[in-house]
C-alpha cells in the first residue's frame, strides 16, 4: 500500500469516518436478512405436524442439507474466531480439522444407519430404543445443557462482532438477534433453517474471498510477501508431530480431540444430525455428510487465511490502532478499514450466521424426548406443533441469557470446545455403547455419565491452574472412555446383585 493510502486510512480512523455504515452496506445487510424471511415464509407455510417442523418431511434435497450442515458448523464462531486464532497464533487448528473430517466417516457408517433404522426425530430416541427411557432423558438433558452453553458463546461472538461494527452495546445486539431468530425459526421450522443455511454457506464464502482479495491488494508485495512474512513469524506453522501429552497443539492431541469432538458434534448432537435426517434415505444422508468434508475444509482454510493476512497487514502498518481485545480483530478491521460494500458483506455474514441458531434442534429434543413422553403423552399433532413454536421462543430467551454473561471469555473458539469436552464425552460414551456393544444398561448409565462429567470438570480446572500438565483436547477422549467403562462396571454389578438376590429368594 502506498504512503498516500496509509495517510487516507489513518485520517479516516482519526476522524472516525470509517466506522459508519454506508447506504450500500445497509442495503446489503437488509437484503440478506430479508431474503432469509422470504425463505422462512416459502418453506414454513405448509407445516402440519412435528415431522414437518423438525425433519421437513424428509424431503430436503441432499445438496441443500449438505450446504446447511456446512453453514451450521461454520457459524459466527468460525467467522469471528478463526481470524483471531490465526492472527494471534498459527494454523495448527488444521490438525483439529483433520480429526473432524475422520469423525464424519465414522458418523456416516456407524451412527446414521441406526438413526434411520429407528426413524428417529430426535437422535436420543435411539438411546431409548437401545437402553431405555432413563438413558434417553439423560442424553437429551445433556444435549440441552451443552448446546445452550456452546450456542450461547456462539451468539455472544455474533453480537460482539456486530456491536463492534455498528457501535452498539452488547445488550442491544443480543436483544435484536434473539427476536429475529425466534421469529424466523418459530414460523419456518427446520425447512427454513436448512434452505437458509444453504444460502448462508455461499454468502460466507463470497464474503471471505472478497476480504482476502482486498487484503492481498493492500499488502505491500502482494501474496508472495504476505506469505513470506507470515512464514517467518511462525504464523503458517500447521503440524506438530511431537509426542507430548502435555501439549494440546500437537498433531496427536489435535487429531484425537477433533475426532472425538466431531463424533459428539456430528453424531451425538441433535443440532448437526437434524440436518442429515431431513433427506429421504439413509444412503443420501451418508453421502451428504461425506460431501461436507470437501465443502467445509476450504471455508476453514479461508478464514484462517483472513487472520494471517490481517496479521501481515497490521505488521506493515504499525500506526493503525488494534482493538483493545484482539478477539475483535475482524469486526474492528471491517469497521475501521474496509470500504463500503465490503463492510456490509462481513456484517451480513455474521448476522446470518447468528440467525441459523440451534433453536430448532433444542426444541426438537425437548418436545420429542421430554415433553411428549413425560408431560403430555397423547395430545394432537396441532398441540405439539404449538408447543414447538413456544419452545423456540423459550430457548431463544435462554440463549440470550447465556450470551450476556460471556463477555469475559478471551478465546471464544477454544472456550466453546472446552465446554463440549466436559459433557460431550459422556454423551458419546453412551452412544458408542449402544452402537458397538450388546451391553444392557439403563439406570446404570446415569451415574456413569455424571461421574465422567465430574472427573473431566476437575481435570479441566487442574489444567487451567497448571497443576496438571495435560492437553485439554484429551478430556473428551477421557470422558468417552470413562463413561463406557463405568457403565459396563455398573451394569455388571447390577446384574450380579440381581442374580444374588434371585438366588437368595429361591
Amino acid at each position: 500500500m502506498t504512503n498516500e493510502g496509509r495517510r487516507i486510512i489513518e485520517e479516516a480512523i482519526s476522524h472516525q469516518l470509517a466506522g459508519s455504515l454506508s447506504g450500500l452496506d445497509g442495503l446489503i445487510v437488509a437484503g440478506a436478512v430479508l431474503l432469509l424471511f422470504v425463505i422462512s415464509y416459502v418453506f414454513g407455510r405448509e407445516e402440519k405436524d412435528t415431522q414437518d417442523f423438525f425433519l421437513g418431511g424428509r424431503r430436503v434435497p441432499p445438496v441443500v442439507a449438505c450446504l446447511s450442515f456446512v453453514a451450521t458448523e461454520v457459524s459466527a464462531l468460525t467467522i469471528v474466531g478463526m481470524p483471531h486464532t490465526a492472527f494471534t497464533g498459527n494454523w495448527r487448528w488444521i490438525q483439529f480439522i483433520i480429526g473432524l473430517a475422520l469423525a464424519r466417516l465414522v458418523v456416516a457408517f456407524l451412527f446414521i444407519p441406526a438413526f434411520y433404522k429407528y426413524r428417529c426425530t430426535s437422535i436420543y430416541e435411539f438411546l431409548g430404543h437401545r437402553f431405555g427411557p432413563a438413558t434417553q432423558y439423560t442424553g437429551s438433558i445433556y444435549f440441552l445443557v451443552t448446546r445452550l452453553l456452546a450456542s450461547g458463546v456462539r451468539l455472544y461472538a455474533t453480537c460482539m462482532a456486530v456491536g463492534k461494527i455498528m457501535d452498539w452495546p452488547l445488550a442491544a445486539a443480543i436483544a435484536l438477534f434473539t427476536v429475529v431468530s425466534i421469529l424466523f425459526i418459530a414460523f419456518g421450522g427446520i425447512k427454513a433453517v436448512v434452505w437458509a443455511g444453504a444460502y448462508e454457506a455461499i454468502f460466507f464464502v463470497v464474503a471471505g474471498v472478497l476480504v482476502v482479495g482486498y487484503l492481498f491488494h493492500h499488502i505491500d508485495g502482494g501474496m508472495a510477501t504476505a506469505m513470506q512474512t507470515a512464514r517467518e513469524a511462525g504464523r503458517l506453522s500447521t503440524f506438530n508431530f511431537r509426542l507430548d501429552l502435555h501439549d494440546a497443539s500437537t498433531f496427536w492431541a489435535g487429531a484425537a480431540g477433533g475426532l472425538f469432538t466431531g463424533l459428539v458434534s456430528f453424531g451425538a448432537d441433535q443440532e448437526m444430525m437434524q440436518r442429515l435426517l431431513t433427506v429421504e434415505t439413509r444412503k443420501s444422508s451418508q453421502k451428504t455428510i461425506v460431501a461436507t468434508i470437501i465443502m467445509v475444509l476450504p471455508v476453514y482454510w479461508l478464514y484462517l487465511l483472513v487472520g494471517t493476512l490481517l496479521y501481515v497487514f497490521y505488521a506493515q502498518n504499525p500506526a493503525l490502532p488494534l482493538p483493545q481485545d484482539l478477539k475483535e480483530i475482524l469486526p474492528h478491521f471491517a469497521r475501521t478499514i474496509l470500504p463500503a460494500g465490503f463492510k456490509g458483506l462481513i456484517l451480513g455474514a455474521i448476522v446470518m450466521a447468528s440467525i441459523d441458531s440451534p433453536l430448532s434442534s433444542l426444541t426438537a429434543s425437548f418436545v420429542s424426548d421430554i415433553y411428549r413422553p413425560l408431560i403430555r403423552k397423547h395430545a394432537t399433532e396441532r398441540h405439539y406443533l404449538l408447543v414447538s413454536r413456544v419452545g423456540v421462543a423459550g430457548f431463544g430467551l435462554l440463549l440470550a441469557g447465556v450470551a450476556a454473561v460471556c463477555a469475559p471469555v478471551q478465546n471464544i473458539l477454544w472456550f466453546a470446545f472446552q465446554i463440549l469436552s466436559l459433557t460431550g464425552g459422556p454423551m458419546l460414551g453412551v452412544f458408542l455403547l449402544g452402537l458397538l456393544t450388546r451391553h444392557k444398561a439403563n439406570l446404570e448409565n446415569i451415574p456413569a455419565m455424571l461421574l465422567s462429567t465430574a472427573i473431566c470438570t476437575v481435570l479441566l480446572v487442574l489444567i487451567q491452574q497448571e497443576t496438571l500438565h495435560l492437553g485439554w483436547t484429551w478430556l473428551i477422549v477421557i470422558g468417552t472412555a470413562t463413561t463406557m467403562t463405568l457403565s459396563y462396571l455398573f451394569g455388571l454389578a447390577a446384574r450380579m446383585l440381581a442374580t444374588s438376590l434371585k438366588s437368595r429368594t429361591a
